[in-house]
């Protein structure tokens, strides 16, 4: 029964290597393999949420790894195959989106929230500058 058992989770840790994604080197060039596994890993999965397409197992990661291999292949530049990524899958699928009229309220929102901040702060602080610092202070 043992030997089944061992037998079993062999097979499985053979079957989970053969079905690992991308374990080729995806350029001979050090530098495009260097590009592209940075680009990979600035891209989102689009069914994975949290995940880059470099980490997701998901199939649709496996086909944008596919996608951005084919466009460096054909010379495309890491603005223009992230324009046409976010053209096909919205911004999502980037993890730094683009400043534009729909995300500008995303990069300047912690700005304004730290003036915001700022500014109670120190209000607090000057309305506090001129009381006592406790109750014997006060009576003395």
């Amino acid at each position: 029964m043992s030997r089944w058992i061992l037998v079993g989770v062999l097979w499985l840790a053979g079957a989970s290597a053969a079905f690992a994604i991308d374990q080729e080197i995806a350029f001979s060039d050090p530098s495009m393999n260097t590009r592209y596994l940075s680009l990979i890993r600035e891209i989102r999965c689009p069914k994975c949420l949290n995940e880059s397409i470099a980490d997701s197992d998901a199939p649709v990661a496996a086909d944008l790894r596919r996608e951005v291999r084919r466009l460096m292949g054909d010379g495309k530049s890491d603005d223009d195959i992230k324009d046409f990524l976010s053209a096909r899958y919205g911004d999502f699928v980037l993890y730094r989106p683009r400043v534009s009229e729909t995300t500008w309220a995303l990069w300047a929102g912690p700005f304004v929230f730290l003036v915001i901040g700022g500014i109670v702060f120190w209000r607090i602080v000057r309305s506090r500058l001129g009381q006592p610092l406790d109750d014997e202070e006060s009576a003395a």
